[in-house]
């Protein structure tokens, strides 16, 4: 049996079979973990060995509370984290008491090819027993013909604590350059502690 993805209808086992005809699977590359870091950069393992990487975030804790959780991306290896990006955001939220239900786009956090930072997830308590978790998306960024589209999903205890959020941001990255590095950050203050670990998965074979 090879490979991990198609039906398992009606079987016991929780193992699910791949088509015989080719697949992928997503590969470990590597993980940070933070420390009390300024930044969380990937400077080496994006390059073209697969067609789509992802970031997962976990237990992410930012050292001040009320900070958004941000990426940007590096065309020279990490010297610069300064790559146009456009892209939009949203996010629904609830409050512990149900008091505080919503659904939002906040174009305050969309990016119209700025070189900034990306917004993944606002407002991120300190709380001790929050943090931010997701996972960010990067699709064929050693490419040098397109733009390179990504996704994000995050939850998050936000707000200042008892207000469960859910944040997604997408867009593309406006350039044709190949993309060689990624910074993850709070803004203005340090990752207290959380890892990220980074996957690729090949392309499929149709």
């Amino acid at each position: 049996m090879t490979g991990i993805v198609t039906q398992n209808v009606n079987r016991q086992s929780g193992l699910i079979k791949a088509a015989e005809a080719g697949g992928g699977a997503w590969s470990f590359i590597s993980k940070i973990t933070a420390s009390a870091d300024a930044t969380l950069s990937f400077t080496s393992g994006i390059d073209s060995t697969y067609k789509q990487y992802r970031f997962y975030y976990v237990n992410i804790h930012p050292s001040h509370d009320g900070k958004n959780w941000d990426f940007n991306v590096s065309i020279d290896g990490g010297s610069n984290y300064n790559v146009a990006k456009t892209s939009t955001f949203m996010q629904s939220q609830n409050s512990e008491s149900g008091g505080e239900e919503g659904l939002y786009y906040k174009n305050s956090f969309d990016l119209g090819n700025g070189t900034g930072v990306q917004t993944l997830a606002q407002a991120v308590s300190n709380n001790a027993d929050s943090s931010v978790n997701g996972f960010l998306e990067l699709y064929n960024p050693s490419d040098t013909t397109y733009v390179k589209n990504f996704i994000s999903f995050c939850t998050v205890e936000g707000g200042g604590g008892a207000i469960p959020q859910g944040n997604w941001a997408y867009g593309y990255i406006n350039s044709t350059s190949a993309v060689d590095a990624i910074q993850f950050s709070f803004s203005a203050n340090n990752v207290d502690t959380g890892d990220i670990i980074l996957h690729g998965l090949k392309a499929w074979v149709g």
